[in-house]
């Protein structure tokens, strides 16, 4: 049975509202989803989420990650950390900062 857990900063027991680094602002739990339906719904909450927020994947195996990375626009995201985790289940995470759209600008000038 697949499970999907989002968790926007707020509703996530009685945290307050304010940025702390390494801070988490949405968790997905895609362990057990058919991957394209995992990498939906990825890009979508990515779309919806502000700059500078960040989004841990948990249950992110290195396929999908890849897959991920491939759909997402390059300059619009940092990969803040990856985690593969082997205990009696294999757990694999990865957390994905958005970027600030003027820092994406700023980048896509510097490449032309």
């Amino acid at each position: 049975m697949a499970r999907l857990l989002l968790k926007p900063l707020g509703m996530i027991g009685n945290e307050r509202n304010f940025r702390v680094k390494g801070k988490v602002d949405y968790m997905l739990d895609v362990r057990g989803m058919i991957s394209p339906f995992s990498l939906l719904k990825v890009s979508l909450v990515f779309q919806q989420m502000k700059p500078c927020q960040v989004v841990e994947i948990i249950g992110c195996d290195p396929d999908m990650q890849r897959d991920l990375l491939r759909i997402l626009p390059d300059a619009s995201y940092e990969v803040v950390s990856t985690e593969h985790q082997t205990t009696a289940m294999e757990i694999s995470k990865v957390r994905l900062e958005k970027r600030n759209p003027i820092d994406v600008m700023s980048l896509e000038r510097k490449y032309q």
